[in-house]
């Protein structure tokens, strides 16, 4: 996969997305807090597609991780990356990407239903699918009852799925060069052109 100039600059504005969406206070619900920037992963996943909404994610965790405090709540450095958290921050990586494969397969337009399914199961179940087990092995807590703590997010995340939906397809209609494509030149002018010269 080689990324384009244009498509480095869209991975960027979507890592800022990520970054800015960190700004609302984190809610505590136990080692892992409640923060709205699933929806910026999301939402990388199903305007850049697969590869480049995991890129956005990948160089929003390297800002993290080199310290800038770009996580809920202000955190960043290395130290996030071995705590109960680390687990959903390598799952947003998946997440973005297993979304962006549902939203675009077959490298076709976005379409409500799959957009719809692509954040619920790379959004909620990809993520969950690294984050719970790595939760469980941080804390020393069993399996089961860790995951059943993490329903606490379930109704929020569901909520944030509905918005990145719906945010997708406002943007897909109204500005397609956000998710790289590009309008085809009508020909129709062209065409009565030609056929106003050849009726002269």
């Amino acid at each position: 996969m080689t990324f384009t100039a244009r498509d480095i600059a869209r991975i960027a504005v979507f890592a800022a997305i990520v970054a800015v969406l960190g700004i609302p206070a984190a809610i505590p619900v136990g080692p892992v807090p409640i923060t709205a920037q699933t929806l910026g992963v999301m939402l990388a996943g199903a305007v850049l597609g697969a590869w480049r909404g995991a890129a956005a994610i990948v160089v929003f965790l390297l800002l993290v991780l080199v310290g800038l405090p770009l996580l809920s709540g202000g955190h960043g450095g290395i130290g996030v990356f071995f705590g109960p958290t680390a687990g959903y921050l390598f799952g947003w990586i998946l997440g973005a990407f297993v979304t962006g494969a549902i939203v675009h397969a077959g490298r076709r337009k976005p379409t409500w239903w799959r957009t719809a399914l692509g954040c619920l199961v790379g959004g909620i179940l990809a993520v969950y699918a690294i984050g719970i087990p790595v939760q469980s092995l941080v804390t020393q807590l069993p399996l089961g009852p860790t995951a059943l703590s993490s329903m606490v997010f379930l109704p929020g995340d569901v909520a944030k799925a509905v918005i990145a939906t719906i945010v997708t397809m406002v943007l897909w209609r109204a500005y397609p060069r956000a998710f790289g494509y590009e309008p085809r030149a009508s020909t129709a002018p062209a065409a009565e052109t030609t056929e106003s010269s050849s009726a002269r």
